[in-house]
């Protein structure tokens, strides 16, 4: 059986909305940088899921936005021969991105459980907060990675679902915190 891993950044009031820019579309997009001091330490998160990573994953909106930006990018030159999963009920195969490795377009929850039953590594999922959600929901992740920034946003995407539901226990693996102020969270959801 396959991981399925989230990894993203959030706010400390939870949001994961336009963490990388205001065309994103929050009014205080590019949070993750703006009045921060850089600490290389705090980033190094993202280096180490790199060798666990054997495939990503992602929602229609986040692959949108990911694909081309990421098919062109250095720093994300590791990720360009992985295995990509898209879930999406409305992405058609002409909509994928060239010249970015292997990409299948998975239609639903249920697609979703059928690969993690399938052999091969840990999938990441990158932003897709609502993706994240959903199969949260459905008892589908297995861990999440979280640098988690010390800036209050208010409103905005958030990771978790607000609606009453039978709890889940998390098991802190790793942390760590930097002298910006983030903290790098690591926890497996109990089974």
């Amino acid at each position: 059986m396959r991981d399925l891993v989230y990894t993203g950044f959030m706010s400390l009031d939870g949001v994961v909305d336009s963490p990388g820019g205001p065309e994103e579309g929050h009014r205080s997009g590019g949070w993750v940088a703006k009045d921060l001091e850089f600490v290389p330490e705090a980033w190094s998160l993202k280096g180490e899921e790199l060798a666990d990573t054997t495939a990503l994953m992602f929602g229609r909106r986040s692959y949108e936005a990911f694909a081309p930006y990421w098919r062109e990018s250095e720093d994300h030159a590791a990720y360009k021969e992985l295995p990509k999963y898209v879930v999406s009920g409305t992405l058609s195969d002409d909509a994928l991105v060239d010249g970015w490795g292997e990409t299948t377009i998975l239609r639903s929850t249920e697609d979703v459980a059928a690969l993690k039953e399938s052999e091969g590594g840990a999938i990441f999922i990158h932003g897709s907060a609502e993706l994240a959600r959903r199969l949260s929901d459905a008892g589908l992740i297995d861990q999440y990675n979280l640098l988690v920034f010390p800036v209050l946003l208010g409103a905005g995407k958030s990771l978790f679902d607000r609606a009453d539901r039978d709890k889940y226990m998390l098991t802190l693996r790793e942390s760590e915190s930097y002298s910006n102020g983030i903290l790098k969270l690591v926890y497996d959801v109990k089974r």
